[in-house]
């Protein structure tokens, strides 16, 4: 066999004189210049901006627009009230493991609202822990009620609640619009309904009668003889009363000086006994004269009467 060692000697030396020629006239290996690679230049903008916001900056601002949609998704599905509960539960409940329950409530003044109810009010329930109580906004609510006019809250450490309350009376029955509610002396309804307990309490009628009502009724009870035949005050136009007396006779008061009108009202039904005629109305409003209009029976007897009396005339009388 042939020895191919020349051959090959010569076809490396080839291949070696190829190359050098490249090289020496400037071409790489792929027969082309190498182009310098071109320096990256951020925009100025991003530049000042990782120059400038913290490490990590993106990171939070996710977290954050997570956290933002998440709630937003609470508040539109109207779950925010249930959250605010679960977590107040939670952490009452915690409390409550650590000593805090609230094992005795003292409520003092209430005459009108029953234990239960005062404590409903307050928003103090069976889970409340005495730790996170807010002592302000149970005050708060309590005296939003219309029968608690004052209210203190006591928190005695570690399970003791103190409730005081002073309640306002039942004063009496105002009709507006065609609806009767209870009012306290200072005007505010204290229910929108009457039960039987307060059907006794005098009532005022009209639209301004539940804040006028204390100071009328009050120079009412001067005259026992015309407030005991009341059944009604009737505030007119916001200006004057009328009296509804029990048998429905109608007495017109004036707008000024009231106090001496009652007290002619008074000393006429008792001289005259006023009440018990066979009349309608009674027109006080002008200072000089009173006014007293008869029933429809009465009016028709005194014209028989009139009649009667009238002279007969002579046949030779012209």
């Amino acid at each position: 066999m042939r020895s191919p060692g020349p051959q090959a000697d010569l076809k490396a030396a080839a291949i070696g004189a190829a190359v050098l020629l490249r090289e020496r006239l400037g071409f790489n290996r792929a027969g082309a210049r190498q182009r310098p690679e071109r320096e990256y230049h951020p925009h100025r903008l991003i530049a000042l901006l990782e120059r400038y916001i913290p490490h990590r900056a993106g990171v939070a601002a996710t977290v954050l627009m997570l956290l933002g949609s998440a709630g937003y998704g609470i508040v539109k599905g109207g779950h925010l009230e249930e959250l605010t509960s679960a977590a107040s539960d939670t952490r009452n409940a915690i409390a409550n493991s650590a000593g805090f329950r609230i094992t005795a409530v003292a409520i003092n003044g209430r005459r009108q609202l029953t234990q239960d109810e005062v404590l409903a009010i307050g928003g103090v329930n069976g889970r409340s822990s005495l730790l996170f109580l807010d002592a302000a906004a149970v005050r708060e609510k309590l005296k939003a009620n219309p029968w608690i006019g004052e209210a203190t809250v006591l928190k005695l450490y570690p399970g003791q609640l103190q409730i005081d309350i002073v309640e306002r009376s039942a004063f009496a029955l105002w009709q507006q619009g065609g609806r009767l509610s209870v009012i306290s002396d200072d005007g505010a309804v204290l229910e929108p309904y009457v039960s039987r307990r307060f059907v006794s309490l005098p009532l005022v009628v009209g639209k301004g009668a539940d804040i006028r009502a204390r100071d009328f009724l009050s120079m009412l009870a001067r005259y026992p003889q015309v407030r005991v035949a009341t059944r009604a005050a009737i505030l007119v136009g916001e200006r004057r009363w009328n009296l509804r007396l029990q048998d429905g006779l109608d007495i017109r008061l004036p707008e000024n000086d009231v106090g001496n009108a009652l007290a002619a009202l008074s000393k006429l039904d008792k001289e005259d006994r006023l009440f018990s005629r066979d009349i309608v109305a009674v027109d006080m409003r002008l200072p000089d004269r009173l006014i007293v209009q008869l029933s429809e029976d009465a009016a028709k007897a005194r014209e028989e009467l009139f009649k009667d009396k009238k002279p007969k005339k002579k046949a030779g009388d012209a």
